[in-house]
């Protein structure tokens, strides 16, 4: 892929190609490095961001809000912080933050699923106010909101894809979702995993295999199949919701959940809780019973307040 074959995207000058296996970005002092480089253009980012007593810190997680409103996950380690998503506007990316004792000024970067409005409305205005890297695939790219405005800083990857961020690694692989290209993550850090597994309508094989290991899952909980058929939904958006690249339903999960347990599984979060077609108290319930009282944290994420800061371990 090149910068000749983005077409219609809006600055294509800026936008910068990771034809790589594995790309580093170092944060702190350190300058980026890359590993085994095959042709084209690469990005690399310095960045020093002193301390300012943070809360969060060895590998933790928080979703900041799920819901069709806005969508955004903080992750910490000790060399670095990432968003991935922001569907909220820098007021309230602020505000949600500062309940953390963090603060905007100290992200490192922002990854990108797909371009729907609850999951980026906010990426633009917060990439130009720090002029943040923002990592998404071309096809995301091309086909972001009119309203999201000029991304200065965009890094161009494709699913497959492994970006190192300090001492963050992201993986990204391909999910079946109604969007350009969409993709999800996992997230790394001394030998510590988070999946995130939300927004496709059904798990293929490369899903379960790309989340397997996940020492905590963020877990798409969307719709209760009953509330979606006797709801005001009309036909068509009910079998766009239940279709392969719609949403994942609380039976779906509780499927999906019992397929990615395992020995080391620690940590479980419900997220994208529809308010129309779904309850909170009720996908918990079937989420508990598919746990079947393994000795792992269940918690449901809301529209309005962050998640606790989630602890990722072993």
């Amino acid at each position: 892929m090149g910068v000749s074959d983005l077409g219609s995207i809006k600055n294509p000058g800026y936008f910068m190609f990771l034809n790589a296996k594995t790309v580093h970005f170092a944060n702190a002092s350190a300058n980026a490095c890359i590993d085994e480089p095959s042709s084209g253009l690469l990005y690399s980012r310095h960045s020093s961001k002193p301390s300012t007593g943070h809360s969060m810190g060895s590998f933790q997680f928080c979703l900041l809000g799920s819901g069709s409103s806005g969508n955004a996950a903080l992750l910490v380690s000790d060399t670095a912080r990432i968003l991935i998503d922001n569907g909220f506007s820098l007021k309230q990316l602020k505000e949600r933050m500062a309940m953390l004792g963090e603060s905007i000024s100290r992200l490192d970067a922002v990854f990108i699923t797909h371009e729907h409005a609850d999951h980026v409305r906010g990426v633009g205005v917060l990439a130009r106010a720090l002029n943040l890297p923002v990592f998404m695939t071309a096809g995301t790219c091309e086909s972001l909101p009119i309203t999201v405005g000029d991304i200065p800083n965009p890094v161009i990857f494709e699913a497959g894809d492994r970006i190192r961020i300090g001492n963050l690694e992201v993986a990204s692989f391909s999910v079946p979702h109604d969007a350009a290209d969409p993709v999800s993550f996992t997230v790394s850090c001394n030998g510590c995993k988070v999946g995130f597994a939300t927004d496709f309508g059904k798990p293929s094989q490369l899903i379960k295999t790309r989340l397997s290991g996940s020492n905590a899952l963020v877990i798409e909980s969307n719709y209760c199949p009953d509330m979606l058929r006797t709801g005001h939904y009309p036909p068509q958006v009910q079998q766009r919701i239940r279709s392969r690249i719609g949403h994942l339903s609380n039976q779906d999960m509780c499927a999906l959940l019992d397929s990615l347990w395992h020995e080391t599984l620690r940590t479980v979060v419900l997220m994208h809780i529809s308010e129309n077609n779904n309850r909170p108290e009720l996908a918990h319930a079937m989420a508990a019973q598919a746990l079947r009282g393994r000795n792992v944290r269940l918690f449901v994420a809301t529209q309005d307040t962050p998640t606790p800061v989630f602890e990722v371990d072993t």
